[in-house]
């Protein structure tokens, strides 16, 4: 299934907005330069008290559509 990676640096207070209902999305950059643009709330389960920090491997399916987020 076609990827893309990318590293994410979002401090507690950026992701709180999440949850504050000011940001419902996330875009970030791959590592090879193509932007992605998934929902905010597919990161709650890599969110700690540093917020969410790393690399991450996003799977989508051949209508770009979700099929799994994991960190790398």
């Amino acid at each position: 299934m076609p990827s893309i990676r990318f590293r994410l640096d979002i401090s507690p207070e950026l992701y709180l907005a999440h949850y504050q209902g000011m940001a419902r999305s996330v875009i970030a950059t791959g590592l090879d330069g193509r932007r992605v643009q998934f929902p905010a709330e597919r990161l709650r389960p890599f969110v700690s008290h540093d917020g969410v920090r790393g690399e991450f491997e996003l799977e989508f399916d051949a209508n770009h559509k979700f099929v799994a987020l994991r960190r790398v």
